[in-house]
This record gives C-alpha cells, sequence and structure tokens, in this order.
C-alpha cells in the first residue's frame, strides 16, 4: 500500500455523498484489500462491505450513501486498538481511490448494524463508516458538524509529543517529522485527539489520555480505537518512508499524569 501520508494529510470526514453506488472495480479492489488486513496487535478483525438497502442501515448524520463497512473484534486486551488500526487502514485506502468515509460510532440504530454482522457475544461491533464518493458540496448540516467539533483544527504538536517524560514537549523535526504530523492530522471521536507519544532511548510510546464518556460494553473503550487510528497512521507512514516498525507491549513505568494510560511501544527500524 502506497501513498499513506498523502491519503492521512488529504483525508476528511465525508457525510455527504453524491448517492452513486460505488463503481464495480472500485468494490472488487475494496473486497480484494480487505482480504489482506492485518493488525499489528495480532487481534482478529472482520470487516464486511454491507448495502445499505438491503440491510436497511444509515445514519442521520450522514446523506447518499448507498455502502458501509462495519466489522467485529472479539472482547480481549487490545481488541479495540486493533479494531481502530485496521478499519483506518481500509478507509486510508479507500481515500486513495477517491472514496470517502467518516468514523461513525453513536449516530446510528446499532442493533440494525450488529445484526447486519452477525454480531455474537463474545465480540463487539466499535464503529462504522458509509464509503461513497464525496458531493461536489456538503450539506449544511455536515458544514455545522464540523464546525461544532472543530473538524479542521488540531492539537499543537507540543501538546501531543514529548522527550523522555511528559514534562518536556519534542522537537518535531528530521526524518520522524512526517510520522508524527500523519498522527496529528488522524480522526478521532469528536475530534478529541487522545493519543500521547514520548520518545525515549529511541521508542515511541503510545499512551491514551482518557475523558469521561468513551466507554460502553457494546464498543469498549472508543478512545482506545482513536489509538489504534493513530498508531496505523505513525506505523504506516513509518513504513513508506522506509522504515521497519515493530510493536510490542511493555510499560516503560514513565510517570505519566492522572488519567494518561500506556497503550503500546513502537521501535523504529530500517
Amino acid at each position: 500500500m502506497t501513498g499513506i501520508y498523502d491519503a492521512a494529510m488529504a483525508r476528511r470526514s465525508v457525510r455527504t455523498f453524491d448517492g452513486r453506488p460505488l463503481a464495480p472495480e472500485d468494490r472488487e479492489k475494496l473486497e480484494a484489500f480487505i482480504g489482506t488486513l492485518e493488525n499489528p496487535f495480532g487481534v482478529p478483525v472482520q470487516l464486511f462491505l454491507l448495502d445499505a438497502g438491503e440491510h436497511g442501515l444509515k445514519s442521520p448524520v450522514v446523506s447518499g450513501e448507498k455502502l458501509y463497512v462495519a466489522g467485529t473484534v472479539e472482547k480481549v486486551p487490545h481488541g479495540e486498538e486493533a479494531y481502530g488500526y485496521a478499519l483506518e487502514t481500509l478507509l486510508l485506502y479507500a481515500k486513495s481511490l477517491g472514496i470517502g468515509s467518516v468514523w461513525i460510532g453513536g449516530t446510528m440504530k446499532r442493533e440494525v448494524f450488529e445484526k447486519a454482522v452477525g454480531l455474537t457475544p463474545d465480540k463487539r461491533m466499535p464503529c462504522v463508516s458509509p464509503l461513497g464518493y464525496p458531493a461536489k458540496k456538503m450539506s449544511v448540516r455536515e458544514v455545522i458538524m464540523r464546525k461544532g467539533v472543530g473538524a479542521d483544527e488540531r492539537k499543537k504538536p507540543q501538546e501531543l509529543f514529548f522527550d523522555g517524560d511528559f514534562g518536556k514537549p519534542l522537537d518535531i523535526e528530521g526524518d520522524t517529522e512526517k510520522l508524527l504530523e500523519a498522527v496529528r492530522r488522524a480522526p478521532s471521536a469528536v475530534n478529541r485527539q487522545p493519543w500521547r507519544i514520548v520518545l525515549r532511548d529511541g521508542l515511541w510510546y503510545f499512551y491514551e489520555k482518557k475523558d469521561k464518556g468513551y466507554v460502553s460494553d457494546a464498543v469498549g473503550d472508543m478512545q482506545k480505537v482513536d489509538l489504534g487510528i493513530a498508531l496505523c497512521h505513525f506505523m504506516l507512514s513509518a513504513q513508506e518512508e522506509g522504515f521497519a516498525p515493530m510493536l510490542t507491549v511493555s510499560d516503560p513505568g514513565i510517570e505519566s499524569p492522572e488519567g494518561v494510560e500506556y497503550i503500546a511501544s513502537v521501535s523504529l527500524g530500517r
């Protein structure tokens, strides 16, 4: 997969589609790509392309959609992160084909989507996304929603990335600048951007800055899904830049602010 950084920088959440079904060749490409998906946590994620009309799928914040992608993941440690990583990999690929998407976790009839994917009690369906060609003009509702969540805004790098510990902002420069900018541009629930990264001794430690109201039995921890998305942007951009990123889970014991939880570590090799 190529063009990760460009796709990450160019993507936006699309809620207004032009009403056309996907061209058969584009749908075939997505189906084939789903068959190749992996995630660094090694947790199986199943994704399905679902016709909206056939299954009665819709969201009040979306218009003109004909297709959704939804999936399942087991209720195991790092399942949410694995789901976020896998689905965002697909959505970045879709962007490279000119196909728009938007992460949806709550504004839908969840039971209808869960029935469509055949959800069982041992699994979750954290989020879904419509897939389609963006309309030439956003709806008024979409414009208002984007303004409401500050969709075009991002936290400053010094709020997200740290050198050694959480007390020293990281100087963003050199051959990892693109990786961190790709993370900064990643989508997240209500644009909260809950990821924090500490660079220490050559390892990149990813943390979750927890906010209230993002955990439920149906979804799990929505902000862990966001961490999976951030890790996807970081690791795939690293591969594109010639690195060989490897993920491990081993808490370094760095003193962190209240409500900040360690998630995973990434090493970059060549």
